[in-house]
C-alpha cells in the first residue's frame, strides 16, 4: 500500500477525487482554491521555454546530416494534418450519428450573449500570412518572455544549425547547454511532485464554481465528446501505434502519469517537459522528441479538434439551423486551418470555435452560450486525447524517419527501464568510463547515427 502511495499518478488520481468531493461538498472553499491549480500551470509554464530551447538546440548541433532536419520538420507537418484532419471528420461523423443537440429546439433570439463578448474580443481573424509572421519573433528576448512556443522553436533550431556547422569549436557550448538541460529536468522532476496539489486545487475550483448540475443538463454533449476521443485514441492511434510496432495499451500505461496529470489540470502543457523526457527514454531521438513534441501543442490538437466539430454541429441541431452536406464540408475546411493557431490561448477551444463560427456566418454564433456551463468538463478529454496523439505522433514520426531506438522502446513500454534517462546517463558514466557514448554530453552522437539509418 506504501509503495503504490508513492507513485505520482496514484497521488494524482487521489488528489483528482478529494478534489470532487470538496467541490460537491463545500462548493465555495472549492472555487477559492484556483490559486493551486493556476500557480502548478506557471511553474510547469516557467520551464517550457528552457526545456525546448535546451532539448533542441542540443540535439540538432549534434547532428551530422542537416538535410535529416528538414526531411523530419516536413514529415511532422504532414503526419500532424492527416491526423488532425482525422480527428475533425471522426468528430463531424459521431456528432451526425448521434445528434447531441437534436430535440433541444433553443430561440437564439432567447439567448443572454453579453457573457460573449470577452470571447468575441479574443477571437479577432487572423490570415494564414498573419499566422506565418507570428512565427518570427520580434527579438529573442521577446520570444522567451511572452513564451511563444513556435517562436522559441524557430529561434532554437537556427542557433541548433549554426552549433552544428561551427563544428569543434562549438563544442564548448554545447557541452555547457547539456548540462543545463540535466538541471531543468531536475527541476521539473521537482515541480512535477507538486502535480497532487495542482490537480486538487484545478478540480475543486472545476466542480465548486460551476457544478455537476450543468454537466447533467448537455450531458448527452459531454459524453459525445468523451466518447468521440476514446474512439479516436483506439480506432485512428491504434492502427498508427500497431504500425509503428508498439502496443497502444503499453504506451498509455508508460505515459500514465503524465495522462492522470492532465486530467487534474485540464492542460495539456502541463506535462510538455516530462513527455519529451518520456519519448527521449523510450527510444525517440533528441532532435525528433524536441521538434515534434512542441510544435505538436500548436499543429496536432486532436483533442481540440474532436470539440470543434462536435460543438459546432451541437449548436446547429439545438438551435434548428439547417446544415447541408456542403455546409459541413465548409465548417470542416475552415477548422483544419483555424484549428492550428489555438497552443497557449487561454480559453483557445472557445475562442477558435467562436471565431471560426463567426467567420462562417452559417451557425450562430450565440449558440456558444451553451456551451459556457460544460466547455471546462470537456476540457480534460481534449488535453487527455491531445497528449496521447502528440505522444504517438512523435513515436511514429521517429519510426518513419528511421531515428526510434527500437530496443530502447521495447525496453521502456515494458517496463524493464525505470530509470530517468539522465539518471540512465549518470549511473553508465559512473560504471564504466569506456562507454562515453551513453552519456548525455554524447547523446546528440547517438542521435546523428540513429537519423543515419
Amino acid at each position: 500500500m506504501k509503495k503504490a502511495l508513492g507513485k505520482l499518478y496514484v497521488q494524482v488520481l487521489l488528489a483528482v477525487i478529494a478534489g470532487s468531493l470538496v467541490g460537491v461538498l463545500f462548493p465555495e472553499t472549492g472555487a477559492a482554491l484556483k490559486p493551486l491549480g493556476d500557480a502548478f500551470i506557471k511553474l510547469i509554464k516557467m520551464l517550457l521555454a528552457p526545456v525546448i530551447f535546451l532539448t533542441v538546440v542540443t540535439g540538432i548541433a549534434g547532428m551530422e546530416n542537416m538535410k535529416e532536419l528538414g526531411r523530419v520538420g516536413f514529415r511532422a507537418l504532414i503526419y500532424f494534418e492527416v491526423v488532425s484532419t482525422l480527428a475533425l471528420v471522426v468528430g463531424l461523423v459521431v456528432a451526425n450519428v448521434l445528434s447531441p443537440g437534436s430535440g433541444m429546439n433553443v430561440d437564439v433570439s432567447t439567448l443572454d450573449t453579453s457573457s460573449l463578448s470577452g470571447y468575441a474580443t479574443a477571437a479577432k481573424h487572423t490570415s494564414a500570412m498573419d499566422f506565418l509572421m507570428g512565427i518570427i519573433p520580434h527579438t529573442i528576448v521577446d520570444a522567451f518572455a511572452k513564451g511563444n512556443v513556435l517562436q522559441i522553436l524557430l529561434f532554437s533550431v537556427l542557433l541548433g544549425v549554426a552549433l552544428a556547422n561551427a563544428g569543434p569549436r562549438a563544442k564548448l557550448f554545447v557541452d555547457t547547454l547539456d548540462s543545463l538541460t540535466q538541471g531543468m529536468f531536475r527541476i521539473v522532476s521537482m515541480v512535477m511532485r507538486l502535480a497532487p496539489i495542482g490537480a486538487f486545487g484545478a478540480i475543486a475550483f472545476t466542480i465548486g464554481k460551476y457544478g455537476f448540475g450543468s454537466l447533467f443538463s448537455l450531458g448527452k454533449l459531454v459524453a459525445c465528446v468523451y466518447l468521440t476521443c476514446a474512439l479516436f485514441v483506439i480506432f485512428v492511434l491504434g492502427p498508427i501505434c500497431r504500425y509503428s510496432g508498439f502496443s497502444l495499451w503499453k504506451f498509455l500505461k508508460y505515459i500514465k502519469e503524465e495522462l492522470f496529470t492532465v486530467l487534474g489540470t485540464c492542460s495539456s502543457e502541463s506535462v510538455l517537459p516530462q513527455m519529451i523526457s518520456k519519448m527521449e527514454r523510450a527510444g525517440v531521438s533528441k532532435p525528433v522528441a524536441g521538434l515534434v513534441i512542441p510544435s505538436g501543442l500548436t499543429f496536432n490538437p486532436d483533442g481540440q479538434a474532436i470539440y470543434y466539430t462536435i460543438a459546432a454541429i451541437f449548436i446547429a441541431q439545438a438551435t434548428n439551423t439547417p446544415l447541408t452536406l456542403t455546409d459541413q464540408l465548409i465548417v470542416l475546411t475552415v477548422l483544419m486551418f483555424t484549428s492550428k493557431g489555438s497552443a497557449g490561448v487561454a480559453g483557445a477551444g472557445f475562442i477558435i470555435l467562436t471565431a471560426t463560427l463567426a467567420s462562417l456566418d452559417t451557425i450562430p454564433v450565440a449558440g456558444m452560450v451553451l456551451l459556457l456551463g460544460v466547455d471546462r468538463f470537456m476540457s480534460e478529454a481534449r488535453g487527455i486525447t491531445n497528449t496521447i496523439g502528440n505522444g504517438v505522433g512523435t513515436m511514429a514520426i521517429a519510426k518513419w524517419v528511421g531515428a526510434l531506438d527500437t530496443a530502447k522502446m521495447n525496453r521502456a513500454l515494458d517496463g524493464e527501464d525505470l530509470e530517468e534517462p539522465r539518471d540512465a546517463a549518470r549511473s553508465e558514466t559512473a560504471k564504466s568510463a569506456t562507454s562515453p557514448s551513453e552519456t548525455l554530453v554524447q547523446l546528440p552522437d547517438v542521435t546523428s547515427r540513429a537519423l543515419k539509418h
